[in-house]
């Protein structure tokens, strides 16, 4: 087997899967022991609108697949074809799942993106270009939720101080989360289409002050990555730009009105708002973002009581949010099992069996 291929299975190892799963039958077993009462899972009532209002979430997270299906496509200038597509994504979202949501699974994309016959230097501008993307959804639709809910319903009503062990209230850690994704996107935007040699020397230069010399190498690596993106996207078509985008908003708002669905659901009419729901979403990502566990394991589960239970009556908050994980995060981790074997055969077994054959 090839180098690339054992280390993309190492990346891939049962001790990185196992650990999500560890944290959430952790996390599930201490809900039922502190937030719900075992009798309410009996008392659901299963009727036609439930399960209609379910199926429609589904629906959402197929639509969100199929979106960044489409924007592989779009970036690629559709040299990956939809089924390969299905297992690009598939990877990428497995990587997420079993990586800490702060490093993210950037990394390994590149890699996945370049096993699929793309350059590497394509393969980090894409990833690159996604990552913007999708921060250009939320630096563009916090606003506007804003104007439409008023800032007062962005935030849960619970002690912000004492919220997760934050020292800062919600509203403080909310807003340095946006303007610091603010800042790196004006960032990237100037380094990738205005002066991205500009930005790698001063990089380099800043990396070579005597306290920062252990990530000077980082930062050459980090310079190329932009002069590479740079390279890539300059002298696209606004065409272009408009599918990608709508890709990411038609994904975004797939993944976020799962939420909505579910909580519909269940929920009395008196009590619930699309917009509303919508809102906390987006400060709830903020702090998923920063979560220090794969996937935001545990941290999701404790985050979606507190921020939604307002919108909640008729069930727990907390069999809600479980829910919500099992629809939206542990189909990811069986998928990725099931998609990871047949695509390393793919993409390393088949090609290395034809240029064998190729050359005899």
């Amino acid at each position: 087997m090839t180098s690339p291929s054992r280390k993309i299975l190492n990346f891939f190892s049962p001790k990185r899967i196992i650990i999500p799963v560890g944290i959430g039958i952790l996390s599930v077993v201490y809900l039922l022991f502190t937030s719900i009462d075992i009798t309410e899972f009996q008392n659901l009532s299963w009727n036609f609108s439930v399960f209609s209002w379910l199926l429609v979430a589904v629906l959402m997270m197929l639509i969100r697949d199929i979106a960044y299906m489409y924007r592989i496509r779009v970036l690629t200038n559709n040299e990956i074809s939809w089924r390969n597509s299905f297992d690009v994504i598939m990877l990428w979202e497995f990587a997420s799942a079993i990586t800490p949501s702060v490093v993210g699974g950037a990394g390994i994309a590149v890699f996945i993106i370049n096993r699929e016959k793309i350059s590497l230097g394509r393969s980090t501008a894409i990833v690159m270009t996604t990552a913007f993307l999708d921060e250009l959804f939320y630096i563009v639709t916090v606003p506007i939720i804003v104007l439409l809910v008023g800032v007062e319903s962005l935030f849960p009503s619970v002690d912000s101080r004492t919220f997760l062990g934050f020292v800062l209230p919600i509203e403080h850690v909310f807003v340095v989360g946006y303007v610091f994704i603010l800042l790196l996107t004006l960032v990237i935007l100037y380094a990738t289409f205005f002066n991205p040699k500009g930005f790698k020397t001063l990089l380099v230069k800043i990396c070579s002050i005597k306290y920062l010399k252990r990530w000077q190498e980082s930062a050459v690596k980090m310079g190329d990555d932009i002069v590479a993106t740079s390279k890539e996207l300059k002298g696209k078509p606004i065409q272009f730009w408009l599918k990608a985008f709508g890709a990411t908003i038609f994904a975004w708002t797939a993944r976020f009105w799962v939420v909505n669905f579910i909580i519909l659901a269940f929920s009395e009419t008196s009590s619930f708002s699309h917009f509303g729901i919508y809102a906390r979403q987006l400060v709830m990502w903020v702090i998923m973002l920063i979560s220090p566990t794969p996937g935001s394991t545990g941290v999701a589960e404790v985050l979606f009581p507190q921020f939604l239970g307002d919108y909640i009556s008729s069930v727990s908050p907390e069999i809600l949010g479980l829910l919500w994980r099992v629809l939206s995060y542990w189909p990811y981790l069986l998928i990725g099992v099931i998609v990871l074997p047949k695509w390393i055969q793919r993409v390393f077994l088949k090609r290395k069996l034809i240029k064998f054959k190729n050359t005899n």
